[in-house]
């Protein structure tokens, strides 16, 4: 590799790192990143969020929340059950790189080493869920049950809208 594409490749590496460095917004799924979800039945969904790896975990897990709550009063519903959810992290590792720049020994041309440094864990996390919306008040013995205004109003402070 030429040291034009050496530079070009670290360049790229940290543009690359600088885009990721603010947690992902809550925003409709938009370059992988954010909720989505699907109608299975009239009253049954399955939603997700993906958060990038700034995103931790539980920002991740209450985006879901969140949006459920949202999906339930936007179908005209008081409250949600959660029939199943998980949360699913996704380690790579990344390999740190180390250049150093200055004139070559013997030469008369700017020089450009390059060796590997630290290698470090990325984790980004994918929360899911099925979930069923009734109308009504929610039941009281059901943990599983969540009112969607309650958890539409406490979450409200957590989230962070993209700035466009």
């Amino acid at each position: 590799m030429n040291k034009l594409h050496t530079i070009g490749a670290l360049l790229l590496s940290a543009i690359t790192i600088s885009a990721c460095s603010t947690t992902t917004p809550y925003q409709p799924l938009r370059n992988g990143y954010g909720y989505s979800d699907q109608k299975l039945e009239s009253n049954r969904y399955r939603i997700s969020f993906s958060g990038n790896s700034s995103t931790p975990r539980d920002t991740v897990e209450n985006y879901l929340l969140y949006r459920a709550a949202e999906l339930t009063l936007q179908s005209g519903n008081d409250y949600f059950v959660l029939v199943d959810n998980s949360t699913e992290a996704d380690t790579r590792y990344r390999q740190s790189i180390n250049a150093y720049s200055g004139f070559g020994h013997y030469y008369w041309y700017p020089s450009v080493a390059v060796s590997s440094g630290d290698s470090y864990p990325i984790t980004s996390y994918e929360a899911s869920a099925n979930i069923q919306v009734f109308s009504g008040e929610k039941p009281a013995d059901n943990p599983q049950a969540f009112d969607a205004r309650d958890v539409r109003a406490n979450l409200q402070p957590l989230v962070t809208l993209p700035s466009e």
